[in-house]
């Protein structure tokens, strides 16, 4: 690939990142520019005073922008982030309380986060206003096991269905009924107050529930869907007994269900999403418009990474010079190796061997970049990869096997060596993946 294509591929990722930037997002809610956020304005200026409680990796830019538009009637914040507060520029002034939680594994101040969440959500009155500001990671960044497991039983029962490429579905409902937090519990917890809740998406189709485990909204999943899973994927022999017995102690009715539809303890709350992975998209087809180039919006980005990185580059074969496709998704990865990676990593490498294989199918100076909106790519320091036609050829001569890392689901270890790694460090943002290519030639 030539310098000029990566840095326009590079140009057109980071657009698509400033178009989803939180605080832009949460300002443009509060200026009535997000469909259904008349509510904002009317419950604001109603409340008596305003809770905040914020989540994910997005928490503290979107945190700074809900105080400076709440002004004096701002009561307690909190915000939950995975991120290094002083990397994000955030000082000793700064008028909240900050929690560093784990991600993509909770952590004990996870557990700190939500603890925090509870008691500013029971502080909230009749008369105040809740402001929930949830974005991608939050699952993980505030987390609370029900009564009866410990962090450890949690931890291993969610590791164990991401290694057995659970998609985040299914992977929220176990978590929603392990949990005292999720599920609608959060907002059950509040005693009088409006609940309204911002959401910045990381989740393909923007289901509620799903969206950080959906503390504030409706459940219509039950425990015995979540023990379906867990035996559906293989992991509920695996399953530490507390869960197990948790679980089952559900789906017995001994233990109450997830927050449902119709539930009276929800009539006062609402939810805006301000943000999700189609704004990311837009901002990435405005930008390659700009460049020159005619795009494509391809719809294969689902399902198993490898598979999906494969019909990308098989789809670029029917394009020819100045076309882009560009995708939003969020693939899963089933783990069978031991390497490290991500799931664009691994999706790019699975583009880069079906590019190679098409040969002269594909035009010249074909490029397909797949990459996180985080920044951060699985457990590594990329937010994604770059592959091209050549990028085999280019690992086998440095003695690099292409098939053996994909087995080994170590794309990490085998795009550093060639130095087609993305990296831009936490962007600040999370509304899932894209992946973007371009025919140059």
């Amino acid at each position: 690939m030539t310098l000029t294509t990566r840095r326009e591929l590079r140009r057109i990722y980071d657009a698509a990142i400033s178009a989803a930037a939180p605080d832009l997002m949460t300002a443009r809610a509060f200026e009535g520019r997000t469909p259904g956020s008349e509510v904002i304005a009317d419950w604001c200026e109603q409340a008596r005073r305003i809770f905040i409680v914020s989540a994910g990796k997005a928490s503290i830019p979107m945190t700074r922008e809900l105080v400076r538009r709440c002004g004096a009637k701002l009561a307690r914040t909190v915000a939950a982030t995975s991120a290094d507060p002083a990397a994000e520029g955030v000082h000793d002034h700064e008028d909240f309380t900050i929690v560093r939680g784990g991600h993509p594994i909770p952590d004990a101040d996870s557990i700190r986060a939500a603890q925090h969440a509870l008691e500013i959500a029971a502080a909230a009155a009749a008369g105040d206003l809740l402001i929930v500001a949830l974005s991608g990671g939050a699952s993980a960044i505030a987390a609370l096991p029900s009564t009866g497991i410990g962090l450890a039983d949690k931890i291993a029962v969610t590791s164990a269905l991401m290694r057995a490429g659970a998609p985040i579905r299914e992977l929220n409902t176990v978590r929603k009924h392990l949990s005292a937090i999720k599920g609608g519990r959060l907002a059950a917890a509040v005693r009088g107050a409006r609940v309204l809740t911002l959401v910045l998406s990381d989740v393909i189709g923007n289901d509620l529930a799903t969206i950080g485990s959906g503390p504030t909204v409706a459940d219509p999943t039950t425990f015995a869907e979540a023990v379906a899973i867990l035996k559906r994927r293989k992991v509920w022999g695996r399953a530490p007994e507390p869960v197990r017995d948790l679980l089952e102690r559900g789906v017995a009715g001994e233990i109450e269900e997830t927050i449902k539809p119709g539930d009276p303890r929800l009539e006062n709350a609402a939810t805006v999403i301000i943000g999700d992975n189609g704004t990311a998209v837009d901002g990435a087809e405005r930008e390659a418009v700009a460049l020159g180039y005619r795009v494509h919006h391809w719809n294969g980005f689902s399902g198993e990474a490898e598979a999906a990185g494969r019909a990308a580059a098989a789809a670029l074969t029917k394009f020819d010079s100045r076309s882009c496709i560009i995708a939003g998704g969020e693939p899963v990865v089933t783990l069978h190796g031991t390497g490290r990676g991500g799931r664009a990593q691994h999706c790019a490498l699975a583009g880069a061997i079906e590019m190679a294989q098409q040969g002269r199918r594909l035009p010249p100076d074909t490029v397909l970049l797949v990459a996180g909106t985080d920044g951060i790519d699985g457990p590594t320091d990329a937010a994604g990869a770059f592959a091209d036609s050549e990028t085999v050829a280019r690992a086998r001569a440095a003695g690099l096997d292409p098939q053996r890392a994909l087995a080994q689901n170590d794309s990490h270890t085998f795009f550093r060596a060639l130095d087609d790694l993305l990296i831009t460090g936490p962007t600040g943002t999370n509304v899932a993946d894209l992946l973007i290519g371009i025919v140059d030639g």
